[in-house]
């Protein structure tokens, strides 16, 4: 596994605050509705193992077992993997990488990645989405959770370093691996941050 400075930096800002983050965050009933209501409606779309690309501390991974799928946790945070095998001792986790995570090609049928690339440097975001085709099954879909603007650009986010993505400019990233996006859902709740979420699929050739 290749560690990238941007990791060494996330890796050490969320081991430094997991019981907080894990305590605050670490379940769905801390989510907002409509984030459970789009994450529900992709997974019954999906046909096919899920990967949950950067799971934190597992709690999308343990709602979408619940709902049937399977699937497993991948987060770099050794500490958030320890407590979400403890927490959710049905479900499967193990430290990874975005860039690296290690299935084999076309055998997935849906990643989430839900807030999980706002860390990364923009630089390093076609390689994620490279990977992220490579694992899918063509037909499969990825649902990408991010902090809109109108520009991309670094903010200061309460852990670490965040970017903020325009849906648009993730739109064109998204294509440009070879996606074909299918639902943008661009949203601004009352005293947060403006979210988007984007469905896109690898097509069947």
């Amino acid at each position: 596994m290749t560690v990238m400075p941007s990791d060494v930096s996330v890796r050490d800002a969320y081991t430094a605050r997991a019981d907080e983050y894990v305590r605050l965050l670490g379940s769905v009933d801390a989510m907002a509705p409509a984030d459970e209501r789009r994450i529900t409606a992709w997974a019954r779309s999906v046909d096919g193992r899920i990967v949950d690309a950067g799971c934190g501390p597992g709690h999308w991974t343990k709602h979408l077992h619940d709902l049937g799928c399977a699937v497993e946790g991948v987060d770099l945070v050794d500490a958030f993997v320890r407590s979400a095998r403890e927490r959710f001792p049905d479900v499967t986790f193990r430290r990874g990488d975005l860039r690296d995570l290690r299935v084999d090609d076309g055998s997935l049928g849906g990643i989430l990645a839900w807030y999980s690339l706002i860390h990364l440097d923009p630089a390093e975001i076609p390689a994620v989405l490279a990977e992220f085709e490579r694992a899918l099954t063509p037909g499969g879909s990825l649902l990408i959770g991010l902090f809109d603007g109108a520009d991309i650009e670094p903010f200061p986010h309460k852990v670490v370093t965040a970017h903020r993505w325009p849906a648009a400019e993730m739109r064109r990233a998204l294509e440009a691996a070879g996606f074909a996006v299918t639902d943008i859902e661009q949203r601004a709740d009352p005293g947060a941050r403006p979210h988007a979420a984007i469905v896109a699929v690898r097509p069947r050739r």
